[in-house]
């Protein structure tokens, strides 16, 4: 069975089999949590992500991890938020499941998720966290992680998840 946690921490000291990206869809780096990975991972992440082409929100792409404790990264692209009205849940939603169905391709048993879009995409916490894990808890591959740990940056962040865990 799939151990599912939360914790408070910064998700670049992770020593897990991927951690996920919260990446714009350039993949090439930028602020937050993208902006950290790429600094910590160094410039063969940048020299790996240039020849991907980008990555539609929704979706999900993998890489190396290079300068990282871990040993891959699952980049996705979460939705802006524009109200709700704009498919952004299901984006989201979608970015769990693209990133779960890429590790279970390449079998891994241990991830670790950010907060994705709710940071300057601005998607509601409480609302990010219960689609995180309706898409964690409903996906078919579940079975074969050993563990999904929602990495938080912030404590009102892992209060949401502990919570809803």
């Amino acid at each position: 069975m799939t151990r599912l946690f939360a914790l408070q921490a910064d998700i670049t000291t992770l020593a897990v089999d991927a951690i996920v990206n919260a990446a714009n869809s350039s993949l090439l780096g930028g602020g937050g949590v993208d902006g950290a990975i790429h600094r910590a991972a160094g410039l063969e992440l940048l020299q790996e992500c240039r020849q991907l082409g980008g990555c539609p929100t929704g979706q999900a792409r993998i890489t190396g991890a290079y300068g990282l404790p871990c040993r891959h990264v699952i980049h996705t692209v979460g939705p802006v938020w524009h109200g709700g009205h704009a498919g952004e849940a299901q984006k989201l939603h979608s970015c769990y499941t693209h990133c779960l169905d890429l590790a279970a391709q390449h079998g891994l048993k241990t991830l670790a998720f950010p907060c994705i879009s709710t940071g300057v995409y601005g998607y509601p916490k409480e609302a990010a966290a219960e689609i995180a894990l309706q898409a964690v808890r409903a996906h078919p591959a579940l079975g074969q992680l050993d563990e999904i740990m929602f990495c938080c940056f912030s404590p009102t962040d892992l209060a949401i998840y502990q919570r809803l865990i």
